[in-house]
């Protein structure tokens, strides 16, 4: 159940820290709630939304120079709809990274809100650095031969590396016409040539005969396409004794 405004969030929550023996209080100084343990001389600042957005984020981060302890509380819509924009694990890292502590509400029709802590103001992130990810991004940098790419864009054709190489078969078949995979890999300096020309991903060869490939003519038009790609490499190829 979807709640109307984001004031519906203050009551389970300030339940939820009453249950742990806080004192709660609302609009101190501008902030949402505060929580104050008179036992164990411990202050949260609560700040709520109905979704995570950037002002949330930004609230948060300004109560950070109030107090140490900081909670960004949000509805936990169980509607689709209305979850676009929580992308609770994501949202739960960011939150670990800037020191925030996050709590979802979720309502119901008929049983009282549940409250969720995600995790709590100061917690360590958990997410490490992907190696494999980091060495595969490294790799596909350093394999490309130029930026062909425009950064941002959508629906395009990526130039990848794997599209470079595939290239770069296409036009050793399209200058000698059928070759084995070797006799390709020789001209392209691509040891993976034979594997590229199985897969055939792009759909550009055919298996002519018994361990020989040619160019289809998706493959040509593939070459006229990319010849910005294509042109620096294939001059050199041309080039070579």
């Amino acid at each position: 159940m979807a709640v109307a405004r984001e004031e519906e969030l203050y009551t389970p929550i300030k339940k939820h820290y009453e249950q742990l023996g806080f004192i709660v209080k609302s609009e101190v100084l501008h902030c949402d709630l505060v929580a104050i343990h008179p036992e164990l001389d411990e202050t949260i600042i609560v700040e709520m939304k109905k979704t995570f957005n950037l002002a949330l984020l930004l609230q948060g981060i300004e109560r950070l120079r109030l107090n140490s302890h900081v909670v960004l509380a949000i509805e936990r819509n169980r509607k689709k709809s209305g979850a676009h924009n929580q992308r609770f694990g994501d949202l739960t890292e960011l939150c670990r990274m800037l020191g925030l502590g996050l709590m979802t509400v979720t309502f119901y029709k008929t049983k009282p809100p549940v409250i969720e802590l995600l995790c709590q103001p100061g917690d360590a992130p958990q997410r490490g650095i992907r190696r494999r990810k980091q060495a595969q991004l490294l790799t596909e940098f350093k394999e490309r031969s130029g930026d062909y790419n425009v950064g941002g864009s959508t629906g395009r054709k990526l130039v990848t590396a794997y599209r470079e190489k595939a290239l770069r078969c296409a036009y050793a078949l399209q200058q000698a016409g059928p070759l084995a995979p070797r006799q390709v890999a020789a001209i392209t300096g691509y040891s993976q040539s034979g594997q590229t020309l199985r897969n055939n991903y792009y759909g550009w060869f055919d298996r002519v005969g018994r361990g020989k490939y040619s160019l289809r003519p998706e493959g040509a038009a593939a070459l006229t396409e990319y010849g910005e790609v294509i042109a620096e490499w294939a001059a050199q190829v041309s080039s070579a004794p």
